[in-house]
């Protein structure tokens, strides 16, 4: 869909909207318009919606397993339930209830508040005197991460009596089966709600809610019944008259914990509700609006621009950080964040190389969090390589809460036949643990964190080392070692042998990990015995992790053409570009790839492969071999992943493509907004937020346009500022030191900061500069 075709409008540089209702964009523009914290997520919809508008609070570490197939996290029971009658008649926005005007759906992302409205009248009388305008907002706190409040306004034109059930409605949107087979109601004082048990493992989840009231004194009971599907719903029935131009507001405090939150997650939700409508919604607005604050002033980019930029980067931070469980060090970040339970509420690469660098550089305590989740699973990891006949720590492709793999065999089916279609995701894409290395180490470059290293990072890099020495193959007639049997980045060719991106992110890690070995040997030794033994690990053992480093196969650029071959034989395969290649399609929900998609045999890839290693290592290949494979490979790119356009700007900022960066910057940015990725694929929902994508805009700028890289040896910046731009500024954070950097077409500026405790090294192109702090340089 474009910009031209979407319902959605942006506003301005922190707030998008819609206005007119769209039935076939309702799961995509309740993802869009949504609040989140990172404990939860609620969707962007209406207070009078139900399960079948794709109504969802989504809520972290609640994994559940209910159809023996998917486990996913729960959509918990809704405590924002509000639905209005007139005289019986019912009043909805979208259902042709009514007569409805004035449609409007919101959401300013400077603070995390959704909000909409719509002015009703009865459909029967065309009497424009009966109407009603009803609107509400609400956003999820950063200040207190269990609660969810709403604020809903009914205004009569004329005098109106109205019913108003407001409460908590079991009745909820899941993917994969009824993840709370038992609940059961409560009222507690003015506190009303449910507790339930999650069906694999009865987990305790208690979602309460308590209201006040303003503008009116309506006659108020509690009523149960059951919803059109057999759930259950506590709700308050609210009788009231109101008079003509008079308005009722409630507000509504919506509290959600677990057993994994506390112990009594039932006292806890309760209290929580109590304290919050004591509060009311303006003093808990003006807690989290705090936060919020705090929260922009690390992660913020500001753009000089004449489009739509500043609006569309700011749209995708807020995303990725209402994904981002930065509250705790033992829980993932979604491929859909808490938009919706598709991909399992679970980590992918996704997490480290698209997620995580913008926290890395701005908020480097998140950054860490997000890595000590992945020594929190190791043991997953290990389990995962064992049932697989390997030694070490093999990561899972999709990783929940244990680190054990979540991705099923079967993830698509043939669409034309309705058979299964066995992926190898699970066990054939090994590259998700040199990922973790590699971001390990980079967390030490940027953080100079060597406590992190010696508590975490070092054991994680053991480990991953032993699993890429048990899976290798030494070919002793060609003497070298050789990854057969995976599939890279691009997901269309499985069964792949020597996939370039795999074996040099391989030895790679290989190589941090026997740094990291060699400097404990050397400063810690009874640091590096404990780790040995855990890790099992001898003086064969780093012999042979040398030997797999010194021999591993690293595909080199053609003499001739200056291309690297993305695995072996693929310059074999049929050469077809993906718009030719589509015209072979008999159904277009095919899936492309392994083993019997269109894709397979061709040079059609899904997203970017070879251009992914180029984005993850740009100083190691010159700019001319980056310009050959990045034109050779971007014409044979489908770009179905919601990853690869961000990759392809980020590259080609590097290599002096500008439009193209511009081009796919502006793709990337908007792949949520106006829903250019379709929501399923092979038979398969996986609709919701692009995370990564969100997460990715961050380096979009600061790592392609600004040029920017980061080392040992401090930050570099090179930069290929936009034409479409006058200036850019954000915020970077180096080895405890932090500054300001302001770049325009012409100068490079950089304020170190005041609380800095010492100099900050900074090069501009081949100068270096020592910043003291509260200094200032500018170069041209």
């Amino acid at each position: 869909m474009s910009a031209q075709e979407s319902p959605i409008y942006i506003e301005n540089e922190w707030s998008i909207s819609e206005n007119r209702f769209d039935p076939v964009q309702i799961v995509t523009t309740g993802s869009n318009f949504m609040t989140g914290n990172g404990y939860l997520g609620y969707r962007g919809t209406f207070p009078e919606w139900e399960a079948d508008e794709y109504v969802g609070c989504i809520v972290s570490d609640t994994y559940d397993n209910a159809d023996g197939k998917w486990k996913e996290l729960c959509t918990v029971p809704n405590g924002l339930f509000t639905a209005i009658q007139l005289d019986k008649q019912p009043v909805h926005p979208t259902s042709g209830s009514g007569s409805v005007s004035d449609y409007r759906l919101s959401l300013n992302y400077r603070y995390g508040r959704t909000s909409g409205g719509y002015t009703w009248a009865p459909a029967d009388t065309g009497d424009s005197s009966q109407e009603l305008h009803i609107s509400f907002e609400r956003f999820a706190s950063y200040s207190s991460l269990h609660l969810v409040a709403q604020r809903v306004r009914i205004a009569a034109k004329a005098a109106a009596k109205l019913t108003l059930l407001t409460g908590v409605d079991g009745q909820v949107w899941s993917l994969n089966g009824d993840h709370f087979p038992s609940c059961s109601s409560f009222t507690n004082n003015s506190i009303i709600g449910f507790q339930c048990a999650t069906s694999e493992t009865g987990l305790p989840v208690v979602a309460a809610q308590g209201i006040r009231i303003y503008g009116a004194n309506p006659s108020s009971t509690i009523v149960e019944h059951e919803s059109d599907k057999g759930k259950p719903r506590i709700l308050r029935k609210l009788q009231l008259e109101l008079q003509a131009g008079e308005e009722i507001v409630i507000e509504q405090m919506m509290t959600v914990f677990s057993g994994n939150d506390t112990e009594d997650p039932y006292t806890a939700a309760v209290r929580l509700a109590e304290e919050s409508v004591e509060n009311g919604y303006e003093r808990e607005a003006e807690h989290s609006a705090r936060v919020w604050d705090s929260l922009w002033n690390r992660y913020s980019i500001k753009v000089d621009s004449g489009d739509d930029t500043q609006a569309l980067l700011n749209y995708n931070l807020y995303h990725n950080i209402i994904a981002t469980p930065a509250h705790t060090d033992h829980l993932p970040i979604g491929a859909r964040g808490l938009s919706c339970q598709a991909y399992q509420g679970a980590a992918f690469w996704d997490e480290e190389i698209f997620n995580l660098p913008m926290y890395l550089y701005t908020y480097p305590n998140v950054a860490k969090n997000i890595l000590i989740y992945r020594y929190k699973t190791l043991e997953g990891a290990r389990r995962k390589a064992q049932r697989l006949g390997y030694e070490g720590a093999y990561y899972p492709w999709i990783s929940g809460d244990t680190g054990d793999e979540l991705c099923p065999d079967y993830f698509f089916k043939d669409v034309l036949t309705g058979r299964k279609i066995r992926n190898h995701f699970n066990d054939w894409q090994i590259h998700i643990s040199p990922d973790i290395s590699y971001t390990i180490w980079h967390y030490y470059e940027a953080t100079g964190d060597w406590e992190f290293i010696r508590e975490y990072g070092a054991e994680m890099l053991f480990e991953i080392a032993n699993f890429l020495v048990s899976h290798a193959y030494l070919k002793k007639e060609k003497n070298r070692y050789e990854i057969i049997r995976v599939l890279g980045p691009d997901e269309y060719h499985e069964n792949a042998d020597n996939n370039a991106f795999t074996n040099l992110q391989a030895k790679w890690a290989i190589g941090a990990a026997l740094d990291v070995y060699y400097r404990l040997s050397k400063e810690e030794p009874q640091v590096l015995k404990r780790l040995e033994k855990r890790s099992r690990i001898d003086e064969d053992r780093i012999e042979l992790w040398q030997e797999m480093h010194d021999l591993m196969y690293i595909p080199a650029p053609d003499p001739a053409t200056g291309l690297i071959e993305q695995f072996d034989g693929y310059f074999d395969l049929e050469d077809i570009t993906p718009d030719a290649l589509a015209e072979r399609l008999k159904d277009p929900n095919e899936y492309w790839g392994w083993p019997t998609g269109i894709a397979y045999e061709t040079q059609v890839i899904k997203q970017a492969d070879v251009v992914q290693l180029f984005c993850l290592h740009p100083g190691m290949y010159n700019s001319d071999t980056m310009r050959k494979n990045y034109s050779y490979y971007e014409r044979r790119t489908h770009h179905r992943s919601s990853l690869s356009p961000a990759v392809h700007s980020i590259v080609a900022s590097q290599i002096g493509f500008p439009d193209q960066a511009y081009h796919y910057f502006q793709k990337s940015l908007t792949i949520d907004l106006y829903s250019t990725n379709p929501p399923a694929s092979g038979g398969t929902f996986i609709g919701g937020i692009h995370t990564a994508a969100c997460g990715i805009a961050w380096q979009m700028v600061v790592f392609g346009f600004a040029g920017i890289e980061v080392d040992d040896q401090g930050i570099h910046c090179r930069p290929h500022v936009p034409q479409q731009w006058s200036s850019v500024q954000f915020t970077l954070h180096y080895r405890g030191l932090s500054c300001v950097v302001t770049l325009t077409a012409g100068e490079v500026r950089v304020d170190a900061a005041h609380s800095n405790q010492g100099e900050l090294p900074f090069h501009v192109g081949e100068q270096k500069f020592m910043i003291q702090p509260g200094a200032s340089i500018s170069r041209s």
